[in-house]
């Protein structure tokens, strides 16, 4: 019988279970000018000595100062020069500011402060005897524009005073949400970022997923002529894209006894039980040998509950008790390439075809890392709810470990405690089997020892026992719900129970 999951299991514990993005950091650049070689181009083409460079952007950045005045004396706000960083959060402030003000769309706050930033500086090459700008870190004024959006709520706009005037936009898909919540007149009650109640789950999920890209790209489109008056003067287009997007799995539980009363033995677990292997499963990669990005596990305990953290180059996938009555998992992405997905790719030679190539940078990507980092959970949480199983039933451990006779030939069961087995359960555990299967060659490469005919008998005696299973017309295998099942306990047994035990005699 396939396993569980927790949501299926303390079903009757569970307020309902939320599928939406959280937090949404946007890229704006401006074509051509975002690259040192664009740059030179451009004052190339109208006309502009490269070393009066400075005279070009000057105006600019007076224009966005005097413009940002304007704005907030417009709207009654005084524009706040942060002299310190660190010595208070933003976030805080807005949203004293926001309790004092209220909801409603339109400016809260404005601050300024002096930041790094990629910035431009003309250079002549002795050697080349070519002049050309080269890029350069330099600090520049930047504005932090807070508003309240009617369709996508508290957000934020960071602006730079000099060229090249690369724009960093801020949205909370949960506000984003609320707001949709409340124009259909359903119900909720969130706290922070996190909802704790809603009438109506289903149209609730249903909404997080219909994003509407277009609709934002115009959005940021406007907020950046509003707010940063260069676009307007140097009459071109920001391209906007994904720098950073969090995607949340919102288990909420109607008292936090029942989440209390599993998460902590299943934390505890965790940071154990999995390996670097799994993580690549949940992420729907394959870890080779020369892998070389951050790869691990992390366990730390916050004000808002005790939190596991798993990364994997530049993705991150956490599990924390938020309130401890929310189980969130919780995606964040640094860079959207890491995933593949079936898209239109354009050849060098102008052709185009249909395949599986590293997701696209761009806003309009966001649907598509929505439903992968959909599935990215719905793995995760498949293996904490094997992970969460106390026992795996009379009736299934008498028919892994005892012997089963077909067809008059006898297939010994299996020892979860022996290293023998063991040794087995984790190759067949490993991530490249979970993703594609395994096959007698491939068992055979790690497993030198047996012959074809051996690992053809092993293969058997392990889909007579219900370990593994055969998909399709083809000779590969996977491991069974039950298989999976075994295969987490007999190493959480071993390893976590067993061993420690022994060794502290």
């Amino acid at each position: 019988m396939p396993q569980a999951l927790i949501t299926e299991r303390y079903a009757a514990d569970i307020a309902g279970v939320l599928n939406c993005y959280d937090r949404v950091v946007i890229s704006g650049q401006l074509a051509p000018i975002c690259y040192a070689k664009g740059m030179t181009k451009y004052l190339y083409v109208q006309g502009i000595r490269i070393f009066d460079y400075t005279k070009f952007a000057e105006p600019l950045r007076d224009a966005i100062r005097q413009n940002t005045a304007a704005i907030a004396a417009a709207a009654g706000i005084e524009i706040e020069f942060i002299t310190k960083h660190k010595s208070f959060r933003k976030e805080d402030r807005i949203q004293a500011i926001v309790q004092a003000r209220g909801a409603h769309p339109g400016l809260v706050h404005v601050f300024s402060a002096m930041e790094t930033c990629q910035a431009y500086e003309p250079w002549h090459d002795k050697g080349t005897g070519k002049t050309y700008i080269r890029m350069t870190q330099g600090k520049c004024l930047h504005y932090y524009f807070y508003f309240i959006d009617e369709a996508l709520g508290l957000c934020y706009l960071r602006v730079p005073t000099w060229s090249p005037f690369r724009l960093q936009f801020y949205c909370n898909g949960h506000n984003m949400l609320a707001n949709q919540l409340d124009s259909q007149q359903i119900n909720f009650e969130m706290a922070d970022n996190a909802f704790l109640t809603i009438a109506d789950f289903a149209q609730a999920n249903t909404l997080a997923q219909a994003f509407n890209v277009e609709a934002l790209h115009a959005r940021l489109d406007a907020y950046a002529a509003t707010y940063c008056p260069a676009v307007t003067t140097l009459q071109m287009c920001y391209s906007w894209s994904i720098m950073q997007a969090e995607y949340a799995t919102d288990i909420i539980f109607r008292n936090q006894v029942a989440l209390q009363r599993f998460y902590p033995q299943l934390v505890e677990t965790l940071i154990q039980a999995v390996k670097p292997a799994d993580i690549a499963t949940f992420l729907g990669r394959k870890l080779h040998s020369n892998y070389q990005d951050e790869m691990g596990n992390r366990f730390n305990r916050r004000w808002l509950g005790t939190r596991i953290k798993h990364t994997m180059g530049p993705v991150t996938i956490k599990m924390y008790d938020k309130f401890s009555l929310i189980l969130r998992i919780e995606t964040t992405v640094n860079d959207v390439s890491f995933f593949d997905h079936y898209r239109q790719v354009q050849h060098r030679d102008g052709t185009t075809s249909t395949a599986y190539a590293p997701m696209k940078k761009t806003i309009y990507s966001l649907p598509p890392l929505a439903e992968t980092l959909y599935a990215v959970h719905q793995r995760y949480l498949k293996f904490i709810s094997d992970i969460d199983t106390p026992a795996g039933g009379a009736d299934n451990l008498h028919h892994l470990a005892e012997t089963e006779i077909v067809d008059n030939r006898r297939y010994k069961g299996f020892n979860l405690l022996s290293e023998e087995d063991s040794s087995l359960f984790r190759i067949l555990a490993s991530g490249e089997f979970t993703i594609n299967g395994f096959s007698n060659r491939a068992l055979r490469q790690r497993l030198p020892a047996l012959n074809s005919g051996q690992v053809t008998r092993l293969i058997k005696r392990l889909h007579v026992h219900g370990i593994i299973k055969r998909v399709g017309k083809h000779y590969r295998y996977y491991l069974a719900d039950l298989g999976r099942r075994a295969v987490t306990l007999a190493l959480k047994l071993r390893e976590l129970v067993v061993v420690p035990a022994l060794a502290d005699t």
